[in-house]
């Protein structure tokens, strides 16, 4: 496995890649979200985990000045979950940025409890659209 930062090479493997979790990432790919992602993508520090030629992860994150690092999103192919690659994604976040605390955005609190990450306050929607 190898990981490397996103670049605009990788958008169609990437979106290829949220398409086939179907609904549940629409957010993201859907034709209505689609460009709002590729600008949140082009303001992000974004990890693209690789295995061989095939992507089978990434991380999405932003760095706030110094006062952390927030990882937004991360997923795995379910066809490669339950090998460390979320953890290795992690892993490298942590890595590049040693003088940071970094935290995760998450509404899957049993994965980041099950590698030891403990939680930190809560998010609360101020306004809607």
């Amino acid at each position: 496995m190898k990981i490397r930062t996103y670049s605009r090479a990788d958008e169609a493997y990437l979106f290829d890649m949220l398409r086939g979790e179907g609904s549940e990432w629409e957010c993201y790919w859907g034709e209505s979200e689609i460009e709002k992602y590729k600008t949140a993508l082009a303001n992000s520090i974004t990890y693209l985990a690789y295995e061989d030629d095939e992507l089978c992860g990434y991380a999405r994150c932003r760095d706030d000045d110094g006062f952390g690092v927030y990882i937004y999103d991360l997923l795995v192919k379910k066809a490669y979950r339950g090998n460390s690659m979320g953890r290795l994604l992690m892993e490298r976040v942590c890595a590049d940025f040693p003088n940071h605390t970094v935290y995760v955005m998450s509404d899957v609190d049993g994965y980041y409890k099950k590698l030891g990450y403990h939680r930190e306050g809560s998010i609360f929607i101020v306004n809607t659209k």
